[in-house]
């Protein structure tokens, strides 16, 4: 079987995750996290895309990311996984000692409504989620501490968002999340799914031919003959 198409429209939005090779660690001590943050900001400058959401964590990241042209995402995310394999390896000295990632990256398009919050929520309170902090807000390697720092953080990666940022958003994202939100955006990651409301769904994967990714995995259960049943 040949690997799903990749959606990646310009304007579009999109949830982009990739995890460590055996779910190892990426990221050892506090410059790997700022090098990846350095390489992320090389990157914007190269290719076509912005960064809306981010949350870099030992041994995976997530970004939400919108390419300005299409194509973008893909050439972005090559170049980034790429760079950073090379100088992680570089660093180490562990050239030709296997992948650092798991495989390619997994995306799904996003809905720009409340969708695309609970997305950001979801990003934004990783950390927490994972018990590396007290409060969503003080892991450093992610936009809502890069968006409270304002013009103070260096390097600037974030681009404004399509719609408005709701009130008290460090609050909102230090709330736990609804299981069944939750549970929608992981089916998202693993399927590559859109995640929307019901029409927008349909007809986003049908535009990107995304068609596959709505349909249950595995071969369908063979239908069984009812014995009681009478002839």
């Amino acid at each position: 079987m040949g690997r799903p198409k990749r959606a990646d429209e310009a304007g579009g939005i999109y949830h982009a995750l990739n995890r460590g090779n055996a779910r190892g660690a990426i990221f050892d001590k506090p410059d790997d996290f700022d090098a990846f943050e350095r390489i992320l900001a090389e990157g914007l400058l190269r290719y076509p895309c912005q960064i809306l959401a981010y949350q870099l964590m030992p041994n995976h990241w997530h970004l939400v990311l919108r390419p300005t042209a299409d194509g973008g995402l893909s050439d972005f995310l090559r170049w980034i996984t790429l760079t950073h394999t090379m100088r992680r390896h570089a660093h180490q000295q562990t050239s030709g000692e296997g992948h650092i990632y798991q495989g390619r990256f997994k995306s799904f398009p996003v809905q720009d409504d409340g969708h695309f919050l609970a997305v950001c929520r979801y990003v934004e309170r990783n950390a927490l989620q994972a018990g590396l902090v007290a409060a969503a807000e003080d892991w450093k390697w992610g936009s809502l501490a890069s968006w409270l720092a304002g013009p103070r953080r260096s390097p600037k990666l974030l681009t404004s968002w399509p719609i408005k940022r709701p009130a008290r958003w460090k609050d909102r994202v230090n709330q736990a999340m609804a299981e069944k939100e939750v549970d929608a955006i992981r089916l998202a990651i693993r399927r590559g799914s859109p995640f929307g409301d019901p029409d927008w769904t349909q007809s986003t994967a049908c535009r990107l031919n995304l068609d596959s990714t709505l349909r249950p995995r595995g071969r369908p259960k063979k239908a069984t003959r009812d014995t009681n049943k009478e002839s």
